[in-house]
This record gives C-alpha cells, sequence and structure tokens, in this order.
C-alpha cells in the first residue's frame, strides 16, 4: 500500500475524482509537453456525465491557461475506466501527443502504460488481519505500525491535515447564502450549529460540522480528501467532536489519524473509494469506517474493536449508490456525510457493547464484498447522475 499522504492530500472541492484528479491530470501534460498551441480534452463516462457539475470542465481550462482549451464531454464510448480523459497536444495545427489519463479516486490518477500516480508501496501488508498479526507479534499499536512504515515528517504532515480539517469547519460556520450551481441550495452549517440541542450538544454540533466541511467542499473550498472530497465532511465532523469532549490528548488525536488513515488505505488497495467505480458506499461508506475506526483507537480499543468498529460502519453501507443531482456534490452528498458521521459514532458504541471473540465478519470481509458489490451495480448508480435521485428529481 501507498503512504497514508496519498489518501490524506489538501485541496479544492467539490470532487477529488472529477476536479483534484483532472487539475493533476493537467499539471502532467503541462510538465511533459513544454511547447504546444492547443488542447483537445475529451471526458468519458462519469467526467462527462457530470463534470459540469463537478467543475472538471473549468479546472482543466484553469490549470492549463493561458493555452487554448476544447473540451469535449462523450458520455457515450466505452472506456477502461469511468473517469478517463484523454488529452491531445496540438502545434502549429499538428498532433504532437496524445494522453489517457485516469481519475481513480481520492485526488490520485493513473497514466496510462504508467504506475498509478508513481507512487510506490510502502507498506508491506494489504489486509487488516495481517496488519494485526504483524503488530501482535512485534508489540506494535496500529499508529506505531503507521511510524513504523511511513517517513518521518508523518506527524508534521498530518499536523496540516488537522488544521486544514478544523478550519474546513470553522469556515463552514461562519459562512451563509447559497452554494454555486442551479440547485440553489442554502448554507445549513451555521444555522444548524447556532440552534439549541439541550438534549445531546455534542452529537448536534457532529451534524453541523458535517454540515460544515461538506458545504464548504460544495463551494471550491480548501478541503481534506478523506479518503475523497465527496466524503470529506465525516471525519473531520468526528475529529471536532472527539476535540470537543476535552478528553483526549492531541498527540492520541494524531495517532488515532493514523489510523483512520490506514483503514482508509486497505479500502484504497484491495476495493476503490471512486463513486464513479463501486458507488457512494466507496466514498461515504469509506469514510465512515474510518471514522468509526479512528473513535475505536481513541478510545483505547483493541484490534477487534478497532476492526469490528470500521467493519460495522462499511457493512451498513454496502449497495449505496452514488446519483448527485444534475452532477452536484450537494444532494444527496452534504446530508449524507452528516449521518456518515452518526453512523460512525454509533458503529464504535456498537463495537464497544459486543464480545467481539466470536465476530463473524471481518473489516477485510466486508472490503471485499463492497468491491464486488460495486461492480453489481448498475452503471447509473456510480456517479452518472442518471439514476436513482438524479432521474426522479425535476
Amino acid at each position: 500500500m501507498h503512504s497514508i499522504k496519498e489518501l490524506f492530500k489538501i485541496g479544492n472541492g467539490p470532487s477529488s475524482s472529477h476536479t483534484i484528479g483532472p487539475k493533476r491530470a493537467a499539471l502532467y501534460v503541462l510538465n511533459k509537453y513544454s511547447s504546444f498551441d492547443k488542447i483537445e480534452v475529451i471526458l468519458y463516462g462519469s467526467l462527462a456525465l457530470t463534470g459540469k457539475g463537478h467543475l472538471t470542465d473549468y479546472i482543466i481550462k484553469k490549470t492549463l491557461a493561458p493555452h487554448q482549451v476544447k473540451i469535449i464531454f462523450d458520455g457515450l464510448s466505452e472506456v477502461p475506466h469511468p473517469n478517463t480523459m484523454r488529452f491531445i497536444i496540438y502545434k502549429n495545427k499538428e498532433i504532437i501527443g496524445s494522453e489517457e489519463i485516469y481519475s481513480i479516486g481520492g485526488g490520485s490518477i493513473k497514466i496510462k502504460g504508467e504506475r498509478a500516480s508513481k507512487a510506490i508501496n510502502i507498506y508491506p501488508h494489504k489486509k487488516l488481519k495481517d496488519i494485526t498479526k504483524y503488530c501482535v507479534e512485534n508489540n506494535l499499536t496500529l499508529s506505531q505500525y503507521v511510524d513504523s512504515f511511513e517517513d518521518k515528517n508523518i506527524n508534521e504532515y498530518l499536523e496540516k491535515i488537522y488544521n486544514v480539517m478544523l478550519d474546513s469547519i470553522n469556515k463552514g460556520l461562519n459562512s451563509e447564502g447559497v452554494l454555486p450551481g442551479s440547485l440553489q441550495i442554502k448554507r445549513k452549517a451555521k444555522l444548524i450549529y447556532n440552534e439549541i440541542d439541550n438534549e445531546d450538544k455534542n452529537r448536534h454540533n457532529l451534524v453541523a460540522y458535517a454540515y460544515a466541511v461538506s458545504e464548504e467542499n460544495a463551494s471550491g473550498g480548501e478541503i481534506v480528501t478523506s479518503p475523497t472530497c465527496g466524503a470529506s465532511g465525516v471525519l473531520p465532523a468526528v475529529l471536532r467532536y472527539a476535540i470537543d469532549l476535552d478528553k483526549y490528548s492531541h498527540e492520541k488525536i494524531i495517532d488515532s489519524l493514523k489510523v483512520a488513515g490506514l483503514i482508509g488505505n486497505i479500502v484504497k488497495f484491495n476495493a476503490s473509494i471512486s463513486g464513479a467505480e463501486a458507488g457512494c458506499q466507496a466514498e461515504v461508506g469509506t469514510a465512515c469506517a474510518m471514522a468509526a475506526g479512528f473513535l475505536a483507537y481513541l478510545n483505547d480499543g483493541d484490534f477487534k474493536r478497532i476492526d469490528s468498529a470500521s467493519e460495522i460502519a462499511l457493512e451498513h453501507h454496502l449497495g449505496l449508490t452514488c446519483d448527485p443531482i444534475k452532477g452536484y456534490v450537494q444532494i444527496p452528498c452534504i446530508e449524507r456525510n452528516a449521518v456518515a458521521a452518526l453512523r460512525a459514532l454509533d458503529a464504535y458504541k456498537i463495537a464497544s457493547y459486543l464480545n467481539n471473540n466470536d465476530a463473524k465478519i471481518t473489516f477485510d470481509l466486508v472490503v471485499e464484498t463492497m468491491l464486488a458489490t460495486g461492480k453489481d451495480l448498475r452503471s447509473q448508480y456510480r456517479e452518472t447522475s442518471k439514476g436513482g435521485l438524479a432521474k426522479k428529481y425535476n
């Protein structure tokens, strides 16, 4: 598996696969071709069908400016990956190069014929059961396992991630108005946060935090892919919830972020975190598993409870479709982040109540099942805006 730095990226919304990935693809082309006059960019599959709502064309043109750029949306042709881009480079009216690039989720890209993002595998294990076995044999915690294979700057990197997560919450809580796009959705985070809830203030605020980050993402604000832009509200909300409880050290919270990153990495390596490839179960489902694992480790849960919390969180997102209305990461995405933040807390609580010694289902098994389920989902339920709510809404 790659570094968790490849999972936790700082970038601008509204979509890691449809905005951050295409931006990285455009930068790749800029770096490779030093001199050209024009670029024709063909967007296929999900990028073609929901690219307008995700600002894909906008970010590509902005990145390649001041060069002349022509964007073509092709949602009909069959391609090897649902987020396929083809860059055709011209100079003096002649084609001097062509690049086929896939946005594979979480802002990562794969160049046809090259390894994905040229990232190297730094972790020797692929499954949580193997990681757990290694930790037991070497008397390590999961955060110490991460420290063993990441570079010496991982804590410094996660401090940046931590700060951006909190900044995105604060910005969202202090913003009002309408989100960009034709849906004219009003921001709700500040309204929710300012409401009085005497029953459970921390749980109430958890919802506001998830809304805050998701609304920042939908506005093109700076967020952390955790694991994606579309699911970026879940883990930061749970992180802020933990801070509000005022019972955990800062060091323990950073260590718990490592565990959350490890959980997300396992899903990314063995299955998918791309809504266009496996539906929203791959995005919000993974984010929920990361947040549940974060809470379990934060509360000194043993390996079995961390496995169980993450498993419960992901298992109960199986089959979740990705059907953004008009291609915007607004409905059902923003509310769905809040639901998943609450579900992460509940998954951790359930895992803490159970005797995990007789658990029949493991996290690794659910990850494998999630990928198979994603492949079984009909294409219209994989970020095309051609099915589900996107089809029914008028």
